[in-house]
Protein backbone atom coordinates (compact mmCIF):
# COMPACT_ATOMS: atom_id res chain seq x y z
CA UNK A 1 0.00 0.00 0.00
CA UNK A 2 1.17 3.14 -0.74
CA UNK A 3 0.43 7.03 -0.04
CA UNK A 4 -0.43 9.39 -2.78
CA UNK A 5 2.17 12.47 -2.41
CA UNK A 6 1.65 14.79 0.37
CA UNK A 7 -0.16 17.95 -0.16
CA UNK A 8 0.58 19.21 3.39
CA UNK A 9 -1.35 19.18 6.60
CA UNK A 10 -1.69 16.22 9.22
CA UNK A 11 -5.70 16.14 8.30
CA UNK A 12 -4.84 15.24 4.48
CA UNK A 13 -2.39 12.44 5.96
CA UNK A 14 -4.81 11.00 8.05
CA UNK A 15 -7.70 11.46 4.71
CA UNK A 16 -4.50 9.82 2.45
CA UNK A 17 -4.05 6.88 4.39
CA UNK A 18 -7.66 6.59 4.22
CA UNK A 19 -8.38 6.46 0.96
CA UNK A 20 -5.03 4.17 0.45
CA UNK A 21 -6.54 1.55 3.05
CA UNK A 22 -10.28 2.09 1.59
CA UNK A 23 -8.64 0.79 -1.01
CA UNK A 24 -6.92 -2.26 -0.05
CA UNK A 25 -9.86 -3.20 1.28
CA UNK A 26 -11.94 -2.75 -2.05
CA UNK A 27 -9.38 -4.52 -3.91
CA UNK A 28 -8.84 -7.69 -1.33
CA UNK A 29 -5.15 -6.44 -0.10
CA UNK A 30 -6.62 -6.40 2.69
CA UNK A 31 -8.36 -9.56 3.61
CA UNK A 32 -11.55 -9.92 5.54
CA UNK A 33 -11.75 -11.36 9.02
CA UNK A 34 -7.80 -10.00 9.34
CA UNK A 35 -6.90 -8.14 12.32
CA UNK A 36 -4.36 -4.96 11.67
CA UNK A 37 -2.92 -2.92 13.91
CA UNK A 38 -2.28 0.80 13.52
CA UNK A 39 1.49 0.59 14.14
CA UNK A 40 2.23 -2.38 11.59
CA UNK A 41 0.28 -0.05 8.86
CA UNK A 42 1.84 2.91 9.86
CA UNK A 43 5.33 1.24 9.30
CA UNK A 44 4.44 0.50 6.01
CA UNK A 45 3.38 3.53 4.97
CA UNK A 46 6.20 5.44 6.46
CA UNK A 47 3.89 7.43 8.70
CA UNK A 48 3.11 7.51 12.38
CA UNK A 49 0.26 5.65 14.08
CA UNK A 50 -1.98 8.40 15.25
CA UNK A 51 -3.35 9.18 11.36
CA UNK A 52 -3.48 5.55 10.82
CA UNK A 53 -5.81 4.97 13.65
CA UNK A 54 -8.12 8.32 12.76
CA UNK A 55 -8.43 6.82 9.64
CA UNK A 56 -9.14 3.25 10.76
CA UNK A 57 -11.98 5.00 12.96
CA UNK A 58 -13.41 6.92 10.26
CA UNK A 59 -13.25 3.59 8.29
CA UNK A 60 -14.79 1.98 11.07
CA UNK A 61 -17.88 4.52 10.72
CA UNK A 62 -18.14 3.13 7.29
CA UNK A 63 -18.72 -0.06 7.97
CA UNK A 64 -15.56 -1.38 6.65
CA UNK A 65 -13.72 -2.57 9.92
CA UNK A 66 -14.44 -3.51 13.30
CA UNK A 67 -12.22 -1.89 16.19
CA UNK A 68 -10.45 -4.89 18.49
CA UNK A 69 -9.77 -3.91 21.80
CA UNK A 70 -5.84 -3.73 22.09
CA UNK A 71 -4.98 -5.25 18.64
CA UNK A 72 -6.38 -3.20 16.03
CA UNK A 73 -9.13 -3.78 13.67
CA UNK A 74 -10.69 -6.15 11.61
CA UNK A 75 -11.57 -5.93 8.01
CA UNK A 76 -15.51 -6.66 7.97
CA UNK A 77 -16.53 -9.98 6.37
CA UNK A 78 -19.77 -9.14 4.37
CA UNK A 79 -22.30 -12.77 3.84
CA UNK A 80 -24.06 -13.40 0.57
CA UNK A 81 -27.40 -11.88 1.89
CA UNK A 82 -25.58 -8.54 3.04
CA UNK A 83 -24.04 -8.22 -1.00
CA UNK A 84 -27.67 -9.43 -2.49
CA UNK A 85 -29.52 -6.75 -0.25
CA UNK A 86 -26.97 -3.99 -0.58
CA UNK A 87 -27.44 -4.82 -4.54
CA UNK A 88 -30.86 -5.02 -4.42
CA UNK A 89 -31.01 -1.51 -2.92
CA UNK A 90 -28.89 0.29 -5.18
CA UNK A 91 -31.00 -1.50 -8.37
CA UNK A 92 -33.84 0.04 -6.54
CA UNK A 93 -32.11 3.64 -6.45
CA UNK A 94 -29.60 3.48 -9.58
CA UNK A 95 -31.88 2.00 -12.12
CA UNK A 96 -34.67 4.51 -12.09
CA UNK A 97 -32.56 7.60 -11.47
CA UNK A 98 -30.38 6.56 -14.40
CA UNK A 99 -33.30 6.62 -16.77
CA UNK A 100 -34.62 10.23 -14.59
CA UNK A 101 -31.20 11.56 -15.83
CA UNK A 102 -31.69 10.40 -19.48
CA UNK A 103 -34.63 12.09 -19.55
CA UNK A 104 -33.76 15.17 -18.38
CA UNK A 105 -30.18 16.19 -18.38
CA UNK A 106 -28.91 18.64 -20.72
CA UNK A 107 -26.42 15.89 -23.28
CA UNK A 108 -24.09 18.22 -23.46
CA UNK A 109 -23.33 17.68 -19.13
CA UNK A 110 -24.04 14.03 -20.01
CA UNK A 111 -20.84 14.13 -22.04
CA UNK A 112 -18.68 16.23 -19.93
CA UNK A 113 -18.46 12.66 -17.69
CA UNK A 114 -16.76 10.85 -20.63
CA UNK A 115 -12.99 11.72 -19.98
CA UNK A 116 -13.85 9.62 -16.79
CA UNK A 117 -15.38 6.87 -18.20
CA UNK A 118 -12.28 7.10 -20.31
CA UNK A 119 -10.30 6.89 -17.57
CA UNK A 120 -12.23 3.25 -16.31
CA UNK A 121 -11.59 1.76 -19.85
CA UNK A 122 -7.59 2.73 -19.38
CA UNK A 123 -7.55 1.28 -15.52
CA UNK A 124 -9.45 -2.15 -17.09
CA UNK A 125 -6.38 -1.81 -19.80
CA UNK A 126 -3.53 -1.52 -17.08
CA UNK A 127 -5.38 -4.12 -14.61
CA UNK A 128 -4.62 -1.14 -12.29
CA UNK A 129 -7.46 -2.59 -9.89
CA UNK A 130 -7.18 0.82 -7.63
CA UNK A 131 -7.63 3.05 -10.46
CA UNK A 132 -10.62 1.48 -11.88
CA UNK A 133 -12.67 1.13 -8.56
CA UNK A 134 -11.66 4.94 -7.45
CA UNK A 135 -12.77 6.10 -11.75
CA UNK A 136 -15.81 4.02 -11.60
CA UNK A 137 -17.09 5.15 -7.89
CA UNK A 138 -16.51 8.98 -8.75
CA UNK A 139 -18.23 8.16 -12.80
CA UNK A 140 -21.13 6.49 -11.12
CA UNK A 141 -21.98 9.29 -8.66
CA UNK A 142 -21.01 12.08 -11.10
CA UNK A 143 -23.85 10.89 -13.48
CA UNK A 144 -26.45 10.31 -10.30
CA UNK A 145 -25.94 13.65 -9.49
CA UNK A 146 -27.27 14.97 -12.44
CA UNK A 147 -30.51 13.60 -10.84
CA UNK A 148 -29.98 16.92 -8.76
CA UNK A 149 -30.68 14.96 -5.36
CA UNK A 150 -27.86 15.06 -3.07
CA UNK A 151 -29.47 12.75 -0.37
CA UNK A 152 -29.52 10.16 -3.23
CA UNK A 153 -26.01 10.31 -4.05
CA UNK A 154 -25.07 10.23 -0.10
CA UNK A 155 -26.82 7.01 -0.03
CA UNK A 156 -25.57 5.43 -2.91
CA UNK A 157 -22.27 6.21 -2.74
CA UNK A 158 -22.39 4.67 1.18
CA UNK A 159 -23.84 1.69 -0.65
CA UNK A 160 -21.04 1.43 -2.94
CA UNK A 161 -18.70 1.60 0.20
CA UNK A 162 -20.23 -1.16 1.88
CA UNK A 163 -20.26 -3.66 -1.07
CA UNK A 164 -16.51 -2.61 -1.93
CA UNK A 165 -17.19 -3.83 -4.90
CA UNK A 166 -15.76 -6.87 -4.88
CA UNK A 167 -16.55 -8.35 -8.10
CA UNK A 168 -13.91 -6.15 -10.03
CA UNK A 169 -11.01 -7.97 -9.10
CA UNK A 170 -12.71 -11.59 -10.28
CA UNK A 171 -13.83 -9.57 -13.51
CA UNK A 172 -9.81 -9.12 -14.21
CA UNK A 173 -9.24 -12.98 -13.21
CA UNK A 174 -11.56 -14.09 -15.85
CA UNK A 175 -10.90 -11.45 -18.58
CA UNK A 176 -13.80 -9.64 -18.13
CA UNK A 177 -12.68 -6.13 -17.05
CA UNK A 178 -12.27 -4.48 -19.99
CA UNK A 179 -15.95 -5.07 -21.50
CA UNK A 180 -17.29 -4.59 -18.47
CA UNK A 181 -15.42 -1.27 -18.41
CA UNK A 182 -17.23 -0.15 -21.71
CA UNK A 183 -20.54 -0.68 -20.58
CA UNK A 184 -19.67 2.56 -18.89
CA UNK A 185 -18.97 4.45 -22.17
CA UNK A 186 -22.14 2.52 -23.71
CA UNK A 187 -24.24 3.57 -20.66
CA UNK A 188 -23.50 7.24 -21.45
CA UNK A 189 -24.10 7.32 -24.82
CA UNK A 190 -27.81 5.79 -23.99
CA UNK A 191 -27.94 8.60 -21.19
CA UNK A 192 -27.00 11.24 -23.43
CA UNK A 193 -29.21 10.09 -26.43
CA UNK A 194 -32.18 10.30 -23.73
CA UNK A 195 -32.83 7.03 -24.16
CA UNK A 196 -33.91 5.70 -20.74
CA UNK A 197 -34.99 2.72 -21.40
CA UNK A 198 -32.03 0.76 -22.51
CA UNK A 199 -29.96 3.27 -20.03
CA UNK A 200 -31.81 1.44 -17.39
CA UNK A 201 -31.90 -1.75 -18.80
CA UNK A 202 -27.68 -1.62 -19.13
CA UNK A 203 -27.74 -0.27 -15.54
CA UNK A 204 -29.45 -3.06 -14.23
CA UNK A 205 -27.22 -5.46 -16.06
CA UNK A 206 -24.27 -3.79 -15.10
CA UNK A 207 -24.99 -4.29 -11.12
CA UNK A 208 -26.22 -7.63 -11.60
CA UNK A 209 -22.88 -8.64 -13.34
CA UNK A 210 -20.99 -7.55 -10.64
CA UNK A 211 -22.89 -9.36 -8.32
CA UNK A 212 -22.88 -12.79 -10.16
CA UNK A 213 -19.11 -12.64 -10.58
CA UNK A 214 -19.20 -11.91 -6.90
CA UNK A 215 -21.24 -14.97 -6.09
CA UNK A 216 -19.14 -16.86 -8.54
CA UNK A 217 -15.73 -16.60 -6.46
CA UNK A 218 -14.41 -19.81 -5.04
CA UNK A 219 -13.56 -18.09 -1.93
CA UNK A 220 -17.51 -17.37 -1.05
CA UNK A 221 -18.32 -21.10 -1.07
CA UNK A 222 -14.72 -22.57 0.94
CA UNK A 223 -15.71 -23.94 4.67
Amino acid sequence: MELEPPTGARPNVREQVARALRAAIVTGEMRPGVVYSAPLLASGFGVSATPVREAMLDLAKEGLVSAIRNKGFRVTELSDRDLDEITEVRALIEVPTVARVARTAPPGRVRELAPLAGRIVEAAGRRDMRGYIEADHRFHLELLSLAANAQLVGLVGELRRKSRLYGVPRLAERGELEPSAREHEELLELVAAGDAEAAGALMRRHLEHIRGIWADHPERHRS
